[in-house]
């Protein structure tokens, strides 16, 4: 019996649990690769095991042949004749070519095998577990980190929360339990895809606390999100005795402050939604109140004009009440204050007036702003900072200060 190989099998058979007949098969199936380096590549082999004294046997398949010198995959008729009585020319007979020491070679190729083997088969089982459940919520503890990616210990293997489907007000630690959702599970690898910011694990987590949204009485039209702030979610009752806002806050507001505490604090506007975009974009808005609304169907624009007290509350902090307005309806969402219409060049002076009084921009790069569409204070903070680069002509450094001062100035001035 090759007691080192013995021993190998029964440590993995006791400690992983895996039956002995896929043992031997994994180190057969090893032993193949490894038996050519020692007897040669060009032999037709294989290897059996015995499965009772786990006795090896390296296994030749030659040819017959009528001539004195033979290659390797030959056997000289004569000499065939010595083991195989009936051997004829042409024949492919087995001959043993178990090379010496041959238990050692097996023991130290042994476990490799079997590693390699419950790699695969874990990889196999989470493939299998997961593949079906694509837009599930699960529950994991934080197991390392890889660069800025998450991996994250879920039941039968990892998961993997890419930077990108990260939360940025969120940080983690080393053996954090934190519920994720499943984005999508790749067969190669394979890799579970996880996701904190996905708008899906908002609407996951209100089927899972809204029991009307779970049997379809209120149904979610639409969710905008920006991760970590604040998400916008439109909502419809398939029943005129539910009210769908209601459903969704709960009783003291205790269903809605479910899913806040689990986003980390992240705001959720429930807004009732409305076929009519005039509507859907009031009450997207909400609280701000709207003087007129006005429709452009050709390019798809909302124009919505405001008092002067409404248009900070319309636009909202850096511009996110507009911005995500804009995401939930689809339409693109122009925000003015009312009052006197005036000649383009004096409200292209007064413009340029209004944001040259603020510190850090001064009269040139107000200029440049205003003859690039930013007219006001609230659309340079609602702009993007690429915007102001592509739109303004400004360098990384320039957008990045004006943002700054604006927002400095909108904060003492303006709230």
């Amino acid at each position: 019996m090759n007691n080192e190989l013995q021993t190998v099998i029964e440590q993995m058979e006791r400690e992983r649990g895996i039956d002995r007949e896929i043992l031997i098969e994994a180190v057969e199936n090893a032993l193949v690769c490894a038996s050519r380096k020692t007897i040669g590549q060009d032999r037709d082999l294989r290897i059996e095991i015995d499965r009772n004294t786990l006795v090896i046997k390296a296994i030749a398949s030659l040819e017959v042949v009528d001539k004195f010198k033979t290659g390797p995959e030959e056997i000289d008729v004569h000499k065939a004749r010595k083991t195989h009585p009936e051997a004829q020319v042409g024949d492919l007979i087995d001959r043993e070519v178990t090379p010496e020491n041959f238990g050692r070679i097996a023991a130290q190729t042994a476990k490799q095998a079997i590693l390699h083997r419950l790699r695969q088969a874990e990889k196999d089982r989470l493939y299998e577990e997961y593949k079906d459940r694509e837009g599930d919520i699960i529950s994991g503890a934080v197991r390392r980190f890889d660069r800025n990616d998450v991996i994250i210990d879920i039941p039968k293997g990892e998961g993997v929360m890419p930077s990108r489907e990260r939360v940025p007000t969120e940080e983690y630690q080393m053996g954090d339990r934190i519920r994720a959702y499943i984005v999508s599970v790749k067969a190669m690898g394979p890799e579970v895809i996880l996701s904190r910011s996905h708008p899906n694990f908002v609407h996951r987590l209100f089927e899972i606390e809204v029991s009307e949204i779970a049997d379809g009485t209120v149904e979610i039209k639409g969710i905008a999100r920006e991760a970590g702030f604040r998400s916008k979610v439109a909502v419809l009752s398939h029943n005129d005795k539910v009210d769908p806002v209601g459903a969704c806050v709960g009783m003291r507001g205790i269903r809605v402050k479910n899913i806040v505490r689990e986003l980390g604090g992240e705001k959720i506007d429930i807004v009732r939604w409305h076929d009519d975009i005039k509507t859907f974009v009031t009450n997207s808005l909400a609280p701000a109140r709207l003087a007129r609304v006005d429709v452009d169907e050709e390019t798809r624009t909302v124009k919505v004009t405001v008092d002067q007290d409404q248009l900070s509350l319309a636009i909202g902090k850096k511009g996110q009440n507009a911005r995500l307005t804009n995401k939930l309806t689809g339409w693109k969402i122009d925000i003015r204050k009312d009052g006197p219409e005036t000649d383009f060049a004096d409200a292209v002076a007064a413009a340029i007036g209004d944001l040259s009084k603020i510190e850090g921009f001064g009269e040139a790069n107000a200029e440049k702003l205003v003859n690039s569409g930013f007219l006001s204070i609230e659309g340079v903070m609602a702009a993007e900072d690429n915007e102001l680069v592509e739109m303004a002509d400004f360098s990384a450094e320039e957008a990045a200060a004006i943002k700054a001062a604006a927002e400095k100035y909108y904060e003492r001035n303006v709230r």
